[in-house]
Formats: C-alpha cells, structure tokens, sequence
C-alpha cells in the first residue's frame, strides 16, 4: 500500500529544507531515499514537479501545486487527531478574558487547580474590561456580568453578584456612621463614571424600592479603584460584594446600611461558541469554573 501521507511530507519537507539531504536529517531518512520518494509522485503523476540545479530545487506550476495540495491535507490530518486525541485528553490553548477584578480575586486563584488536572491545557488569560470578540474569535471563553445580548453564543451561569456599600473604620471614625440611607447625604460617596444620569444608589424600606441621590468627589471606571480609595479613608463606596468580602473579614471595611440592601444583583456567566464541535479544553474549563465558583470553592489573591 502506498504510504500517500509520507510521500507528501517527505516531498514538503524537502521544498521547505531546500535540498534531499537537509530533508533527510529531519526526517530521518537518507538523501537517496527522499529522492526515490519524490521520483515515485512523479512517476505516479506523470509530470515533473521539482527541476533540480547543482544549487537549488525549483517547483514546476506542477509541483506548486501539488506541494499547496499537501500543505493542506497534511495540516488537516495533524488538526484531525489533534482533536481525537483532545477527547482524550483536553490540550491546546485556552484563551480566557475577564474583568480585572473579578479575574484576579475570582478566577487567577483556581488556576493552579486546573493546571494540575488537565496539564496539557495552556491557560492564555487576559484581565480587563474591555468586552472581546468571541464570535470572532479573539478569545475562546469570556466572563461576563449582568444581562446577556441575543447572540448565537452559549452561555452557562457561574454565579451572582451582589453589591455593598462600605467604608474604613478610620473614615467612619472621622465622619461618622450612616444610620439610614439619606445620611448619605452628608457623606463623600465614591462613585462610577459610566454613569450618564446622576448617580444614585439604589435601596429598600418597608418593602418599597427607591434610590437616593449621592455625590462625591472622585469617579471611577472600575471597582478596584473605589475598594482602594474606600480602604484608605478617602469616603463610601458601592461596590460588587465579591469586591470586598476578604476586606470586611479582615476589619479593612465596614458594610453600611445593609438592612436597606435592595438585594439586587447580576448574573455572571461564561460565555463561548457552543456546539458539538466545542473544544474539549473550553467544555472542562467552563465545568471547572462553575463548580468552583457555585461552591464558593475561591483562594484569593493576595
């Protein structure tokens, strides 16, 4: 039986190493024995593919074909059991995007895990908090917070998020506790800049929803900003409870007016390209994750 495959790589190893017998050392065959190989697709097809001079090899429109022909099939075959053997055994790269804060208390931590079960896995992850295109193919999974547009992406839910107000002892200690919401009033309330409208912080009494004007003198894009201006007395902020919740065990911050908390949150999904052609190395991670993060399974970073 002819052994098609190794004719063709044989003969793209020999265009790309430029002569028999740089072709020979990588393959590990003789220079006469890749000669024979190319002289047999020749005299199989019928036409010269490879005209040879004293210093080079030049392809015939011919050979240009045929070595384009068996660039292609070979790169197909090695995706092919490429992805048999990921069946096996989940491998490749995995690009991950998050947002900064959450990627870094949230999901960094567990990557030691994950490395240790599946470690033929290249976990590619970028922080920020800019949204990237999955669809078109600048990342394989993405965590995402609150609602979802339509799109033809899957999307599995990790977990909720809540918000809380807190401040530091030190700052509490200088201007005073706030008892009720309105007390915010008199207070240096810390806050995002994305906001178009005034900013306003949402809350609950006697079973009624209302939000409440604050004002403050520094903004932000990003709540890691707020949770550092927050811990070093600068005044109150808003934030994603998953923020703060080593801070307030360890006595940084404080939680404010949480009998007024509204209780409102947002869902945190991973969201990827689906299908029964979704690599094996996505389906395991987004597994992993919400696992992990259902069983609030976390190591934060320090």
């Amino acid at each position: 039986m002819i052994d098609r495959s190794g004719e063709m790589e044989a003969f793209v190893a020999a265009i790309r190493e430029g002569s028999f017998s740089s072709a020979g050392r990588v393959l590990g065959l003789t220079p006469s024995a890749v000669s024979r190989i190319v002289a047999r697709i020749e005299a199989r097809l019928g036409v010269r593919l490879i005209v040879r001079t004293t210093r080079r090899m030049i392809l015939t429109p011919e050979g240009e074909a045929y070595h384009l022909a068996a660039q292609r099939i070979l790169a197909d075959m090695a995706e092919t059991e490429e992805a048999i053997a990921e069946q096996a055994a989940p491998r490749g790269r995995l690009r991950v995007s998050a947002a900064l804060a959450h990627g870094r208390l949230s999901i960094v931590p567990l990557l030691e895990e994950f490395v240790q079960l599946y470690p033929h896995i290249l976990v590619d992850i970028s922080l920020g908090d800019t949204l990237v295109d999955i669809a078109g193919g600048r990342a394989d999974i993405a965590i995402r917070f609150g609602p979802l547009p339509d799109s033809l992406l899957t999307a599995r839910k990790l977990g909720e998020n809540g918000r809380t107000i807190v401040a530091s002892p030190d700052y509490l200690a200088r201007m005073g506790t706030p008892d009720v919401p309105e007390d915010l009033h008199a207070h240096n309330c810390l806050n995002f800049n994305f906001r178009r409208a005034e900013p306003v912080w949402p809350f609950r009494r006697d079973g009624r929803d209302y939000a409440l004007g604050v004002k403050g003198n520094i903004e932000a894009n990003n709540g890691e900003t707020l949770v550092q201006l927050a811990r070093q007395g600068v005044g109150i902020a808003r934030v994603g409870s998953f923020h703060v919740v080593d801070d307030i065990a360890a006595g940084r911050l404080v939680a404010l007016l949480e009998p007024y908390n509204p209780g409102d949150r947002e869902d945190i999904h991973a969201v990827f390209v689906g299908g029964a052609n979704t690599p094996a190395r996505v389906r395991v991670f987004v597994d992993f994750l919400a696992e992990r993060l259902a069983a609030g399974r976390v190591r934060r970073a320090n």
